[in-house]
């Protein structure tokens, strides 16, 4: 992407990745049940963040194909509590309005409905 001109980046990963939620453990859930994903999704993120890009993560937990509604919580370094679910239009909503938001580059965001 360097050698493009392309500097802004929004990347979709896996709320398990949070080691601090309490309700659900995400993290022990995650690298329990689902080993591979979790270490995918780390490599993922550690190629961003040694990238020199202007990215930022977004962690959601289940997606959903429930309808667009553009309610939906975002938390800083944390999954909003009781964050279970979020449709994948609401992510896609987050993710193109984040590409112009210059306050999250650097920044693991979690979001839920």
């Amino acid at each position: 992407m360097l050698h493009t001109a392309i500097r802004r980046v929004v990347v979709e990963s896996v709320a398990f990745l949070f080691k601090d939620a309490i309700i659900p453990p995400a993290y022990f859930f995650g690298k329990l049940l689902f080993p591979g994903i979790v270490a995918d999704a780390s490599a993922m993120e550690g190629v961003f963040e040694q990238s020199g890009l202007d990215w930022t993560i977004a962690r959601p937990p289940e997606l959903t194909d429930k309808p667009y509604t553009g309610k939906y919580r975002v938390r800083e370094g944390h999954l909003p509590l009781f964050g279970f679910r979020i449709s994948r239009a609401d992510v896609a909503d987050f993710m193109l309005r984040t590409v112009e938001d210059g306050s999250s580059i650097g920044k693991v965001v979690g979001i839920c409905n």
